[in-house]
């Protein structure tokens, strides 16, 4: 199952990934102000409250205070940590000011603190998937992707989760999307969940794959029990993959979301093509042609020696409503550098660079 939350990119994009870290001396300030160095610190990182909201209509705002924020699931691992457990998902809370988004107001959830059981056990796999509000009250939710007890005979058990935001962000005990049996196909995992209003109610909806092609259609608004308003047999003319279009996700213009469907999960910065299934009043169905993404340019020179950069996030973080580009550069599992790109601003400086070390504990 994938565990990358997913955003789709539309255009070719090139950027020179300059990473600026401030000195040790400078540590209580620099990591106020997010620019943390790019290794794994033996201290905790100092972390400031999460702001109250009132709701919003932003997609990635969990704590509804009108600022989109940013959920990680990669995050550098602990060097005492010998076993190499997965750290757990990292959201950082975004801010008015032009940084965008502010490191020191952080969180981490674990499978521990955060995670359902399934007959007992926890999962050992914990991974965000996309976040939209799913239960309407103006904080956007997180779907987690899990790993339950299974023993291979007849359908497996949902992997999916919900966490649910409010004025203080993502907290407390995760729920089991509940996927009605007549809206499940096959013994194949429900996966790759994708949110949109694809029967124009006004209501977040998941769109979810299922064997053999199939996609299971959840009508929300979703109970806090992660139940949907209502399930229906499972679609037709699926694929192995699911997407929205990026930007707006009614690339008609008709009032309803629009479903991309391709061969394998779209991952940001690469290129992809699907197929198109328009929504409508009853949902995603009706066939719309084709759609595509083009690739982005990989960024400059790493700021680590032999570093792999990643695009994770291409979204408008900083409200100006121009879509900003999120990357990590990565050299192993101890030492990272994430990077906020404001396509506003001339030149490629990022408006803020900090590592996933903030999360260790």
């Amino acid at each position: 199952m994938p565990g990358t939350l997913r955003a789709l990119v539309p255009a070719a994009l090139c950027l020179t990934l300059l990473v600026g870290c401030s000195a040790a001396d400078d540590s209580a300030e620099s990591a106020k102000n997010g620019d943390a160095p790019p290794t794994a610190s033996r201290a905790p990182a100092p972390q400031l409250p999460v702001p109250s909201g009132k709701g919003s209509k932003l997609p990635d705002d969990l704590n509804g205070d009108g600022h989109r924020d940013l959920v990680l699931n990669d995050l550098v691992k602990d060097p005492k940590d010998s076993h190499g457990d997965d750290a757990g998902i990292g959201i950082v809370y975004g801010t008015a000011g032009p940084r965008a988004l502010d490191p020191a107001v952080h969180r981490l959830l674990t499978v521990r603190q955060n995670a359902a059981a399934t007959e007992g056990a926890l999962p050992a796999a914990f991974d965000a998937e996309v976040s939209c509000d799913l239960d309407g009250d103006g904080f956007a939710d997180l779907v987690v992707t899990t790993d339950p007890p299974y023993d291979g005979v007849g359908r497996p058990p949902v992997p999916l989760q919900l966490l649910f935001g409010s004025p203080k962000g993502i907290g407390g005990k995760a729920v089991v999307l509940k996927i009605p049996e007549r809206a499940r196909y096959g013994d194949e995992w429900p996966d790759n969940p994708v949110c949109g209003d694809f029967d124009g109610d006004g209501s977040a909806d998941l769109a979810i794959t299922a064997s053999a092609g199939r996609i299971s259609y959840l009508r929300g608004p979703f109970t806090r029990a992660g139940a949907p308003k209502a399930a229906g047999a499972p679609l037709p003319d699926g694929g192995a993959a699911l997407a929205v279009p990026a930007g707006d996700a009614d690339i008609n213009d008709d009032g309803y979301d629009d479903l991309v469907i391709t061969e394998r999960p779209p991952r940001v910065g690469q290129a992809f093509r699907g197929t198109v299934l328009l929504g409508g009043p009853q949902g995603p169905g009706k066939a719309g042609g084709t759609y595509g993404t083009k690739a982005l340019k990989p960024p400059g020179e790493p700021p680590l020696a032999d570093g792999v950069t990643d695009f994770l996030r291409y979204a408008d973080f900083d409200g100006d409503r121009r879509r900003d580009v999120v990357t990590r550069t990565h050299q192993d599992e101890r030492v990272d550098v994430v990077a906020v790109y404001g396509t506003k601003r001339k030149g490629t400086k990022p408006l803020l660079t900090f590592s996933t070390a903030i999360f260790l504990r």
